[in-house]
């Protein structure tokens, strides 16, 4: 998940540069959800994941 945060604000960044401004809001709107989630996930799977023996 965090490979496709990356993809969406490298897509971001070019569209940025090219001046498509409504293409680099939402691509790099996906990419700040993809990233929350990915926290998100990452800390659950941290909590949850410490099983004692």
């Amino acid at each position: 998940m965090l490979r496709w945060t990356v993809i969406f604000l490298i897509v971001a960044i070019i569209a940025a540069v090219f001046g498509f401004s409504g293409i680099a809001a939402s691509a790099a709107g996906i990419a700040k959800v993809l990233f929350f989630i990915f926290i998100v996930l990452f800390l659950l799977s941290l909590i949850l994941g410490r099983k004692s023996v």
